[in-house]
């Protein structure tokens, strides 16, 4: 055999034995194989991302008052007192409170309406009916609904975890107030007429009784 052929098959033999160790030492690849960091689930960035979601703003609040005011720092407060609290249906029961209070206080019927009114506020509806009753007066009144309702102003006391809602009601009622006579001396029977109040409900978080009560009024 001549040397040229020789040297070729060593080399050769060279050759495969290079490819054989590097396949021990390797392994083989079939197709596309991902990366392993790509296979370790989610990354970084999303999972962050999906906690800002869930730390943003209550829709509960947001939808009431803005986000940034003490007011909504005041509702956040007192939903961390009492996880069951809702603005929206705090608000739902305003408005048949609304209703309630101002149609008794329109009849004079006290003792209906005493429950949900603070000391103050029902000794000073209180003197107002008593005076129409002294002179004669009555009130002669329906009420057609609430047309506008919204949440003012909000606060919390943390030292009594007194709570204080605001709220601005537009109402549409009709009324007339009639002497002994039955004569009409203020008002229209027949007429709508607008009653825009302010009224401010309080209640102590976290307390047995769900009863809101009206410690003040405004226009």
């Amino acid at each position: 055999m001549n040397s040229p052929i020789l040297q070729l098959l060593v080399l050769a033999g060279i050759a495969v034995f290079l490819i054989l160790r590097l396949r021990s030492v390797l392994g083989t690849r079939e197709g596309f194989e991902k990366p392993p960091a790509v296979q370790s689930g989610p990354a970084p960035e999303r999972r962050r991302q999906f906690e800002v979601v869930e730390g943003g703003p209550d829709p509960d609040i947001a939808d009431h008052v803005p986000t940034d005011s003490p007011a909504a720092d005041a509702l956040a407060r007192m939903k961390h007192l009492e996880p069951s609290f809702s603005v929206t249906e705090f608000l739902g029961g305003a408005r048949g409170a609304y209703e309630m209070i101002l149609m008794g206080f329109e009849r004079g019927d006290m003792a209906e309406i005493q429950p949900f009114l603070s000391p103050e506020v029902y000794e000073s509806f209180a003197y107002v009916v008593n005076d129409r009753d002294n002179k004669g007066l009555t009130v002669e009144s329906d009420f057609l609904g609430v047309k506008e309702l919204q949440l003012v102003d909000a606060s919390l006391d943390d030292t009594t975890n007194e709570a204080e809602l605001t709220v601005r009601f537009v109402g549409q009622m009709t009324f007339a107030v009639r002497d002994r006579a039955g004569e009409v001396v203020e008002g229209d029977p027949k007429a709508t007429k607008t009653q825009r109040d302010i009224w401010t409900f309080a209640r102590q978080m976290g307390s047995n009784d769900p009863n809101w009560q009206l410690v003040a009024t405004d226009e």
